[in-house]
């Protein structure tokens, strides 16, 4: 992870992020940055996540299904 993307995304907060604040913005980008790193490397590294991995003609359609 480079100084350079963490000052970005410390730059580029999302709306919920932006209104509870941060003292320390930098530190917030990195930590976020850190553990989405880790999720991209392990997604069942997350407590409580399911990674449901389907192939395109496996389509889930909601409400009524076409015949």
């Amino acid at each position: 992870m480079t100084d350079d993307r963490i000052a970005r995304r410390a730059e580029n907060l999302l709306p919920e992020e932006a209104v509870t604040g941060s003292a320390d913005p930098e530190a917030q980008a990195e930590a976020v940055l850190a553990e989405s790193g880790e999720r991209t490397d392990d997604p069942g590294a997350a407590p409580g996540s399911f990674l449901e991995k389907r192939r395109s003609d496996e389509m889930v359609y909601s409400g009524n299904t076409p015949h």
